[in-house]
């Protein structure tokens, strides 16, 4: 190496260096809770928007949001509202009569909230899971295998800190690989992990009744994401509803039909507004065999994620 390169080189490490240093010691954003009437407002129409399960009001609620999130871009909740309001969007676009190739700004977009949401709350596994998410459909979106690969270890992570929550969330954006791909099975792998943790005992994958554990529904601790809650009324059956589709698709629907009907064991199925679209995978659990493992199938005879109700079936309330 002449003088000339070495000082070249060594140039080069000080300013990398210094680039370093100067990332390192420069303060990180700090979580701040908005208590503003703008943010009150966004934050009461987001939950009104979701739980009513208003499609149409999505671009309005993130107006307000954003415009809140502006006036105070540290407040973690606004970010992972955000961000969810735009995962919800792309989840959903069934609803949308020939989707704009646009609609893929969407997952950027989410994936940014959520990025935030992780940076500004960092012990929140939701957020992480969910930002898992967006980042593993982006990357499917664009073919980008390296980003794939880096949004499941993500996920990973997220599993590791509340393994009850985020086992169904990592598993959900893939239940629309094909069946026979290792990653389809990895996820039908982490909902009968789920159903062992909150059933706190070993489900019997052939027979997996789950009326024997009702009885440890709580609000409470990891274990409530087993459950029904405000934020999810309908989790419990959205749930069922989800990993009764993945049966199927691999081509179980016997025992897809007995998941399907753990979903009725809540005592407030009766007034769920998709139990008739459960209702119906159980008279048509066999031929949906096929419907499910061809992604062009409509929505009415797609899986979970795919059928344009993919969020509202766990949060929409009315």
């Amino acid at each position: 190496m002449n003088i000339k390169t070495g000082i070249a080189v060594s140039a080069f490490c000080l300013l990398t260096s210094c680039e370093d240093l100067a990332i390192h010691f420069t303060p990180t954003k700090k979580p701040i809770a908005s208590h503003s009437k703008l943010a009150e407002k966004a934050e009461h129409f987001f939950w009104d928007t979701l739980h009513q399960g208003k499609y149409d009001n999505i671009s309005t609620s993130t107006k307000l949001l954003l415009a809140a999130y502006l006036e105070n871009p540290n407040d973690p909740l606004l970010a992972a509202h955000l961000g969810f309001l735009h995962i919800w969007k792309i989840t959903e676009r069934q609803r949308i009569a020939n989707p704009p190739p646009e609609i893929v700004d969407d997952i950027i977009l989410a994936k940014k909230y959520f990025a935030d949401a992780v940076e500004l709350q960092t012990n929140d596994a939701r957020f992480l899971g969910f930002y898992g998410d967006s980042e593993m459909v982006e990357g499917s979106i664009f073919h980008d295998k390296r980003q794939q690969t880096k949004a499941y270890f993500t996920l990973k992570n997220a599993i590791h800190q509340w393994p009850q929550f985020n086992y169904f969330t990592a598993g959900y954006v893939m239940t629309t690989l094909p069946k026979q791909s290792e990653h389809f099975q990895t996820a039908l792998d982490w909902q009968w992990s789920t159903l062992d943790l909150c059933a706190q005992t070993k489900i019997n994958h052939n027979n997996p009744d789950f009326s024997p554990y009702l009885n440890l529904e709580t609000q409470v601790g990891p274990q409530r994401a087993c459950w029904n809650s405000w934020i999810a009324p309908y989790n419990f059956e959205g749930f069922f509803l989800n990993m009764g589709d993945m049966l199927v698709k691999q081509g179980d629907w016997k025992t897809a039909i007995t998941l399907y009907k753990n979903a009725t064991l809540m005592k407030n199925y009766s007034t769920w507004p998709y139990r008739k679209l459960l209702e119906n995978r159980i008279a048509h659990a066999k031929e949906n065999v096929e419907n499910f493992q061809h992604s062009s199938a409509s929505p009415d005879k797609s899986m979970m994620i795919n059928s344009g109700y993919g969020c509202v079936a766990c949060h929409q309330n009315k």
